[in-house]
């Protein structure tokens, strides 16, 4: 390391800290601006693994100043084994913060510090942990670099995305069922950080069907570079500086690197019968999901449904997803018609049951079209919140029960009170669903009254909030001393008939009625 020289500008009070991106391999993709402010510095860090040179540091040598200051940043761990008391994380908490104490003595002292990455500064960099401990304290800049993807998409020789295309960087260490499901619903996709990730990334491809259209770029744009569909690579030969491209294009059937120029075989028309089939996927848990809704799953070519619900299919080879928004049903059930109709197998999936305010009456009331005819229409039941619930609580609903939706979208609201007044006069158990939302604020408040004109204030309340996922949680209170405030759209009430008790044992509602 070279001795700190005093700095060249007597009026400055501290030096500037620029982060300067240098691209992703070649020399003469720095930035006519990144090149300036390397040769103008005072002082350039740079980082580095045990034992290495930095890649960041050759690609950028040749405009160092000859009396720069050369500060070496080494990471203490490139892997999760570590014997610091805090594992992997605290090693390289302590790291981050003994190397920007050795940047702030220089900035501290009037040197100018540009600290060099690869590709982009704020591209899954280790700048960025630098900028956090040191933008507050000194002037700072960031000057942008050629991101590795853009050099990698260039050895594609097809574009990435066009027009409304969708592109999504992804880490290869993401879970491989959710890296699966994100290939799958994208257009266009990069995968960063592969290495030991390589055969989980491999994986996921092939379950998203996206494989084929692949493609493995090693070391980008420097002399060394080499590419090749994923498909061929050998996983013990995938270093550090490597990513897969695919494009946008290979969806659309464009050719690409990948796309072979042979001629398409002719798939011949179904002959079978056409069938849709209606699914209910519990409250969450993958164990709530019955047998025969899992067999249906594993054989389908495609998807349809609200995307939350969708997103719980896994991704795998042949599967198409089709998700949509929370309020357009019928326009969903239609397109799941429509591909069924075509001679596709189809799945039009729900939260819970699909028969309660699920997809299984917009399908119905869209096959009413003649057009859909053909279509036969089977519905799998699941397991439904209030049966969850229920469970959780212990026998609410063993007696007579009614279900209702507090939601007005599709009824209007006076309806919903005139229902609400009839079951409280019955005397019934009662499950609400949908009770509150973003817009839908009021309606627990006008409910909890509507019934407290037929029902004891001390009348049992059931509040269970996403049951059956990690979040859960469940109480017990009265009609009166329900919060509605505390109410929202992951909730489901059941409130108890005058008979329904409170045991140590659980919540129970008897099976027998006296007159």
């Amino acid at each position: 390391m070279s001795t700190p020289k005093p700095p060249d500008r007597a009026s400055a009070i501290t030096g500037r800290f620029y982060g300067v991106g240098v691209g992703p391999g070649d020399p003469e993709l720095i930035t006519r601006k990144g090149a300036r402010l390397i040769e103008q510095a005072d002082v350039i860090a740079f980082h580095a693994g045990v034992g290495k040179a930095s890649n960041a540091r050759r690609i950028a040598a040749e405009l160092f100043p000859a009396d720069v200051i050369e500060e070496q940043l080494t990471y203490p761990v490139t892997t999760g084994t570590t014997a610091h008391p805090g594992g992997y994380a605290g090693a390289l908490a302590d790291f981050y913060e003994e190397s920007a104490a050795r940047l702030a003595r220089h900035l501290e002292a009037g040197r100018d510090v540009v600290l060099l990455a690869e590709g982009d500064p704020l591209f899954y960099g280790s700048y960025m942990y630098m900028h956090d401990r040191l933008a507050e304290r000194f002037p700072t800049e960031v000057v942008p670099g050629v991101p590795a993807f853009v050099a990698a998409t260039a050895v594609a020789a097809s574009p990435l995305v066009r027009q409304t295309d969708v592109l999504t960087v992804l880490p290869g260490t993401m879970a491989e069922p959710e890296l699966a499901r994100r290939l799958a619903d994208t257009d266009a996709a990069i995968i960063m950080k592969l290495g030991r990730t390589f055969p989980a990334v491999r994986r996921a491809l092939e379950a998203a069907g996206r494989l084929d259209h692949a493609l493995y770029v090693e070391r980008a744009s420097m002399p060394e570079q080499r590419w090749l569909p994923v498909a061929d690579v050998d996983p013990a030969s995938v270093p550090y500086f490597s990513l897969i491209v695919v494009t946008g294009d290979s969806r659309n059937g464009a050719r690409s690197r990948l796309t072979p120029e042979v001629e398409q075989p002719v798939v011949p028309a179904p002959t079978t019968s056409a069938e849709l089939l209606v699914v209910g996927l519990g409250p969450g848990p993958h164990d709530w999901l019955t047998p025969e809704v899992s067999a249906v799953l594993a054989e389908v070519s495609h998807v349809v449904g609200y995307g939350p619900y969708v997103d719980r299919v896994p991704q795998r080879a042949g599967l198409t997803r089709h998700a949509s928004g929370n309020t357009v049903e019928v326009d969903r059930a239609r397109q799941a018609l429509d591909l069924a109709r075509s001679g596709e197998q189809v799945a039009v999936v729900s939260g819970g049951d699909a028969g309660i305010f699920g997809m299984a009456a917009a399908v119905f009331e869209a096959a009413e079209d003649p057009a859909y005819a053909g279509v036969a229409i089977r519905v799998l039941p699941g397991l439904s919140a209030v049966q969850a619930v229920a469970a959780r609580a212990g026998a609410p609903i063993g007696g007579d029960f009614a279900v209702v939706s507090l939601s007005d979208r599709l009824k209007p609201w006076a309806i919903v009170e005139r229902r609400l007044r009839a079951i409280a006069e019955a005397d019934l158990v009662l499950a609400i669903y949908n009770p509150a939302s973003r817009s839908r604020t009021q309606q627990v408040a006008t409910a909890q009254r509507v019934l407290l004109e037929h029902r004891k204030p001390e009348t049992v309340v059931i509040v269970g909030r996403d049951i059956g996922r990690a979040e859960e949680s469940m109480t017990i209170t009265t009609l009166a001393e329900l919060d509605p405030q505390s109410i929202d759209m992951l909730c489901l009430l059941i409130i108890g008939a005058e008979n329904t008790r409170v045991s140590p044992a659980g919540v129970w509602t008897p099976r027998y009625v006296e007159g």
